[in-house]
């Protein structure tokens, strides 16, 4: 039997206004609606699927620290706007040495130009964007497919 995968997904700043924000970039479907879709699809694949979303850096950056503790196997992220700007949550991820996978509901690289560069991509094992919610279950699938095996 394989064994169960521990997932943690973490959500960056402003996407606890998912359904309300933009809805012709990021849809109509809330967070909370998004995570237990998504916890229904992990019960399937063998995942455990810890969930945190914040709009605070240093909470995004214990809780990357903490992960390890955890015995987190893999990382999704959606840095949201900290994609941008923070060395620190790169910085966090290199340090606890997990996989991650980096997820972005709008394409970046189809809108603002200075919304083009991540700090997180060229450290990731794969960047999903532009693919809507969907993005999120295509990492699970991946994960799936090629965690702890």
């Amino acid at each position: 039997m394989k064994k169960n995968i521990n997932v943690l997904l973490i959500n960056g700043p402003n996407l606890n206004l998912l359904g309300d924000r933009e809805k012709n970039i990021y849809g109509d479907k809330t967070l909370s609606c998004l995570i237990n879709d998504l916890k229904k699809r992990s019960e399937i694949l063998n995942i455990s699927l810890n969930d945190i979303q914040s709009n605070a850096e240093h909470v995004i950056i214990e809780k990357i620290h903490s992960a390890k503790k955890e015995k987190i196997d893999y990382i999704i992220i959606n840095p949201a706007a900290f994609t941008h700007t923070s060395i620190a949550i790169r910085d966090a991820l290199i340090a606890v040495t997990i996989p991650f996978i980096e997820v972005h509901i709008s394409n970046i690289y189809a809108r603002e130009n200075f919304r083009s560069h991540s700090w997180l991509s060229d450290i990731s094992k794969g960047v999903i964007t532009g693919l809507g919610l969907d993005g999120y279950f295509w990492a699970l699938e991946t994960i799936s497919k090629r965690c702890c095996v």
